[in-house]
């Protein structure tokens, strides 16, 4: 492994460590306010208000029930404080049926109750959630400094705090920064584990896995990867035969994945833990054996009933069980996915490749790609192959497994685990100073500021950044949809820009969002809202398709729709932006018959008014 000595420090080539330690705490102290500030800008996205609600219920009822699909580590920690502030909640008519989805609607409940004083709550829930991403950049920090040095450890560091991506996610509720937080620190548990496997070592190990199997199902990963890691790891030794240290190695793996499985099921208070197999109800081909799904309240299935396997008891909560046959029922459902452009049922094995291609800043990849030049060279920039195999196989087997699930293509978020990982792993080029590699020194700097500056141009806006291979945010909705772009995110913007510009009424509204606009506090106009899954509010569905004047706020998702019954708004130019995946329009009649004949609709006479008796024109 590369070490820098005591003497290299005296030499300048690297800092003191009180530097070190000042420059981490000033990196650590702005990502917190980075991540406290975009806390308090944004709308409930999609998931948050499920999360929301879900994690109130935990504390309230003592159950799990709502959004099993995601363990319940983050959203219990956000809400803690919150329960504490006392929300007005009302589970009387919480449902126990194993299928039901009711995080949504009760996450609305919760909005109705609560008022305005929901989203300072939901700020609180936020922001104690930031400790997951600090854990996150200390760990890729340590990491790196362990492996390349201590400048190789504010590279790292430096990349986490400002990655658009983890940016975005860290502010809200959601599970992926935690997951991806606890999940690199699990991994740095492990492998010093390896390097030193002592009892102290094997606990934390231990009781890492454990924390992070709570925050996302990826991390079952884990307990394949870590047997795996060990084996090529102590293989030069194995070779020769069985040894008394591998035994005693065998024994404490063995306890560690033990501890680690003990700590998810007392994260889910044991709740039908060790329920036989055979007495489960499932609804995904998977573990039903039937060739289609059947997400249905009379009917069940169990492919394991009546077999030996069906009498076994299963070592996890039944919550968490049923969360991974939840998630496999909506992977096998091949949900209509987007990208660039077309909708496919079914979705694209490159998916996630592309999704990083775009979305990871340009100055990342570059220091990726240098990272992999100088490390090849063979120059002293790479670790020992053990040491990076352990930073590269989360990586491929991540990768490798999302890739695979091509039944929902909407979220890069669920690749987010690699990051640190790719982080850690390009830091190795910051030993150019030391090496005194004046061109590398300059294309990692280089590198570093085009990913910083990047990525702070559109702060507070993280989740809708695109780099600039494909123009950057405003040209990212032709590229990717949902999660990467328009979850719900910029309603507030909407807000704020209504209340600037009350010369804009009526306004007809199309936006993502899991909340409906009175939640919001945005007036709705034209005829009721039809509510979640968009935020809607659009004129007289008995005009022909095809624009009618007036003033209109469409997101980009409703705009690229699976229907496609609002693409015609690309054909004008927004007034406005709220952030970066809702766009403002003032359309007059003018424009609006220029559209209508492009569309082959009937032109609106003076009055703005549809002529009748022509068909609707569909332009799919």
């Amino acid at each position: 492994m590369t070490s820098v000595s005591d003497s290299e420090d005296v030499q300048g080539l690297n800092p003191g460590r009180k530097s070190v330690a000042l420059t981490v705490l000033v990196l650590l102290t702005i990502h917190a306010g980075l991540l406290g500030w975009g806390a308090t800008r944004h709308s409930p996205a999609w998931d948050e208000v499920g999360h929301f609600s879900a994690g109130i219920s935990h504390w309230h009822l003592g159950q799990f029930i709502l959004y099993r699909v995601n363990p319940p580590l983050v959203r219990m920690v956000a809400t803690m404080p919150v329960v504490l502030a006392g929300p007005k909640t009302d589970w009387h008519e919480l449902s126990e049926d194993p299928w039901a989805r009711e995080q949504w609607p009760y996450g609305r409940q919760l909005a109705d109750l609560n008022g305005p004083r929901y989203f300072r709550l939901l700020t609180v829930a936020r922001w104690a959630c930031i400790p997951f991403s600090l854990l996150g950049a200390v760990v890729c920090f340590w990491w790196a400094r362990d492996l390349y040095g201590p400048l190789a450890g504010l590279l790292a560091l430096t990349l986490w705090c400002f990655s658009p991506n983890i940016l975005a996610h860290a502010q809200f509720i959601t599970p992926d920064a935690g997951a991806t937080g606890l999940g690199v620190a699990a991994a740095y548990a492990f492998w010093w584990w390896l390097k030193d496997p002592t009892w102290g070592r094997k606990i934390s190990a231990g009781l890492m896995l454990g924390l992070a199997e709570l925050t996302k199902m990826t991390w079952l990963v884990l307990f394949l990867i870590w047997p795996l890691l060990w084996m090529v790891w102590r293989w030069p030794s194995l070779r020769s035969g069985p040894n008394p240290q591998a035994r005693r190695e065998v024994v404490q793996l063995i306890v560690i994945l033990l501890l680690g499985l003990s700590v998810l099921n007392l994260g889910y208070g044991s709740e039908g833990s060790f329920q036989l197999l055979g007495d489960y109800r499932f609804a995904s081909k998977t573990f039903t054996g039937t060739d289609d799904n059947k997400l249905s309240r009379s009917s069940s299935e169990n492919r394991f009933a009546g077999t030996w396997l069906g009498k076994i008891p299963v070592p996890l909560p039944k919550c968490y069980l049923m969360g991974i046959d939840a998630q496999k029922f909506d992977f096998e459902s091949n949900w209509p996915s987007y990208l660039r452009g077309e909708w496919r049922r079914g979705g694209w094995w490159y998916y996630y490749l592309y999704g990083l291609a775009i979305k990871v800043p340009l100055g990342t990849w570059g220091l990726l790609f240098t990272a992999l030049l100088v490390g090849s060279l063979g120059r002293g920039y790479a670790s020992s192959w053990r040491d990076e195999l352990c930073l590269l196989v989360p990586i491929a087997v991540i990768l490798t497994l999302v890739s695979s699930q091509t039944g929902i293509n909407h979220h890069l978020r669920y690749v987010l685990p690699i990051f640190p990982f790719a982080f850690i792993w390009a830091s190795k080029i910051a030993q150019a100073v030391k090496f005194r590699a004046r061109t590398v020194c300059i294309i990692a700097a280089a590198g570093l500021l085009w990913s910083v500056t990047s990525s702070l141009w559109y702060y507070p806006h993280n989740l809708s950044y695109f780099n600039e291979l494909v123009g950057g945010p405003k040209e990212g909705h032709f590229h990717l949809g949902s999660s990467n772009i328009d979850w719900g995110q910029d309603l507030f913007y909407l807000k704020r820009w209504m209340d600037e510009h009350p010369e804009a009424t009526p306004i007809y509204i199309a936006c993502d969002s899991a909340l409906v606009p009175h939640h919001l506090g945005i007036k709705e106009n034209g005829r009721p809202p039809a509510g979640p899954p968009a935020v809607t509010s659009l004129p007289d569905p008995d005009h022909p398709m095809g624009p009618v004047p007036g003033w209109y706020a469409a997101s980009v998702y409703q705009i690229h729709g699976e229907t496609r019954e609002l693409e015609y708004f690309l054909e004008f130019e927004p007034v406005a932006m709220a952030g970066y995946s809702i766009y403002i329009y003032h359309i007059t009649l003018e424009d609006a018959n220029r559209v209508r004949r492009l569309l082959g609709c009937a032109e609106l006479p003076s009055d703005g008014q549809a002529k009748p008796g022509k068909a609707r024109h569909d332009r799919r």
